[in-house]
């Protein structure tokens, strides 16, 4: 890798699912959700959009599900235009959107509902059906209504349901919020088990441990653009051999001593800053270490958390988004 992510792709991609070219959306005519994005999906792999809140992720989404238009630019799934061939591509894939969507029965019911939807023979249907109601761990409590359950076993159910049709594309827009620990890592490991059969997702998340887990590549959504695009080990490898330092600083003492702090280490290092909280990215640890501790004490500044770590996908997240704002924007 030449120390730079990929950017999205300029042509066709040989067996794309996905491919969108310079999508914008507006909803009131002054401000676009999307501003020009360009990527695709490859199949068979698990494409992760990470991203704040209102980055854009939910709209690129509903475009690529078809339940809104794109403003302009062109999109296509699975060879298909969603403004033309809506009704085909929505029999061939799978979406589970944020807000909660359920029909008035039991857990096992919402599964026979959407077995008799997608035309599934009885059979085949309560095979599925017991099949996911054990993977998603949802037996002892199939009998209860879905609106009595609680957050995280919405979210399984909402998950689960889709996995009763065949499908070729999943779109996941924040599946795991709600669910603890076990039943969120149950859950990846279950979309990595239908990934390996064939399955490819577009996957959207807040937590980057998950897309480190589970994503192939990753692009990062900030403003309705993407901001880098490449593999997951890419990304981490994208500073080559720096390391990244943790500092917290004692309240009130944070924006004048970030802003020394990046002044002191100059050019090769970066701070980014938020609070008393600053992550650093620099390749030479011990010399930041020393100016970090000399500028503090000659500053009276309280030193409250200090910590040398290699990067993870957050550092590349926080460094390409910013967090409250780059104190020093050299790469």
């Amino acid at each position: 890798m030449s120390g730079e992510p990929q950017l999205p792709e300029n042509g066709p991609v040989a067996d794309a699912v996905v491919e969108a070219k310079e999508l914008r959306h507006t909803y009131d005519r002054r401000h676009f959700a999307l501003d020009g994005i360009s990527f695709s999906v490859r199949r068979g792999e698990v494409f992760g959009l990470l991203g704040r809140n209102g980055a854009g992720k939910s709209t690129l989404i509903k475009a690529m599900t078809t339940l809104i238009q794109p403003t302009s630019g062109s999109l296509r799934v699975l060879g298909m235009d969603p403004r033309h061939d809506g009704q085909q591509i929505r029999r061939r894939i799978g979406v589970v959107q944020q807000g909660e969507s359920f029909d008035f029965t039991t857990v096992q019911g919402n599964l026979d509902v959407y077995a008799v939807l997608w035309g599934i023979p009885k059979p085949e249907a309560v095979r599925r059906r017991e099949e996911l109601l054990a993977r998603f761990g949802l037996t002892e409590i199939r009998r209860r209504r879905a609106f009595d359950i609680s957050g995280g076993q919405k979210r399984r159910v909402q998950v689960a349901r889709e996995f009763i049709h065949d499908m070729e594309v999943l779109f996941l827009d924040e599946p795991t919020v709600g669910l603890d620990v076990i039943m969120r890592r149950e859950l990846l490991d279950s979309v990595r088990a239908e990934v390996r059969r064939g399955l490819t997702v577009v996957f959207t998340t807040h937590n980057l441990e998950e897309a480190d887990y589970l994503c192939d590549r990753v692009a990062v959504v900030d403003n309705g653009r993407i901001l880098v695009l490449d593999s997951v080990e890419n990304l981490k490898r994208l500073y080559g051999g720096k390391k990244t330092i943790d500092l917290t600083v004692a309240d009130g003492d944070g924006a004048r001593f970030f802003a020394a702090l990046a002044t002191a280490l100059g050019p090769e290092s970066t701070v980014t800053a938020a609070g008393s909280s600053a992550v650093i990215l620099t390749s030479e640890p011990r010399d930041a270490l020393a100016k970090i501790v000399e500028l503090a004490s000659a500053a009276g500044t309280q030193l409250e958390w200090l910590n040398v770590r290699k990067n993870t996908l957050e550092d590349v997240f926080l460094r390409s988004v910013g967090r409250g704002g780059e104190t020093n924007g050299h790469p």
